[in-house]
């Protein structure tokens, strides 16, 4: 095979037309064979030379789109206050990455799609426990420095990411949009008054309410 002078281009290709492709027929009636047809005119040996099945394709879309729009970085970069001012920036930088980047806003509904497969939904805890190991040092400095109730932090933060990446997500939990928004409710409450951790603020529930009908979630 000639030497392929823009591995990263076609890389890039290969992702770009599987993630339509997935989106567009479903990832198990997607083939090899498909996204090859429609790579424009770059052969099957082009893409098993970079990826072996589709499901590393799937792994790379999602990896790809997170180094990218790492909301967890966002908010180290950023200038904050306190501990809560970084979890918070971390929320708003996650939601608003979803609703402005087209990338990251078509990998979160493949994401949708994908999650009550069992495989799926196991992948989603082990993201869960990743965020919650990138969150945890922003709540334990809240905690240290006043903006965030003392407590347990890993408990807390853990909680939290499994209400709002797991309870939360309709997709898991089947339920009308008035159910979802109760639910959302519900886990302001518990992290207003039991937790201490008042991460709900007009513009996060703006985008909440921006997410929720974005990714459809009145049905």
């Amino acid at each position: 095979m000639p030497k392929n002078k823009n591995p990263e281009g076609t890389i890039k290709k290969i992702l770009d037309v599987s993630l339509q492709l997935f989106l567009e027929k479903g990832y198990d009636e997607t083939t090899v064979l498909d996204i090859v047809n429609n790579l424009g005119g770059l052969t099957r040996g082009a893409f098993y030379h970079h990826f072996k099945s589709k499901e590393e394709v799937l792994e790379a879309i999602f990896s790809d789109v997170y180094i990218s729009n790492n909301p967890m970085q966002n908010a180290d970069d950023a200038k904050a206050k306190n501990g809560l001012e970084r979890v918070k920036l971390a929320i708003k930088s996650g939601m608003s990455s979803s609703l402005e980047n087209s990338d990251v806003g078509d990998t979160t509904k493949l994401a949708l799609q994908l999650m009550q497969k069992p495989r799926f939904l196991a992948e989603q805890l082990k993201n869960n426990r990743e965020i919650v190991d990138m969150l945890l040092p922003m709540v334990t400095q809240g905690m240290t420095d006043g903006s965030i109730k003392p407590g347990n932090p890993r408990l807390v933060t853990e909680l939290v990411i499994h209400l709002l990446n797991f309870w939360l997500i309709p997709d898991i939990f089947p339920c009308t949009m008035v159910e979802t928004f109760a639910k959302a409710d519900v886990i302001k409450q518990i992290c207003e008054e039991v937790l201490g951790l008042h991460i709900f603020d007009e513009e996060i529930e703006s985008l909440f309410m921006k997410t929720a009908e974005m990714y459809g979630w009145s049905n």
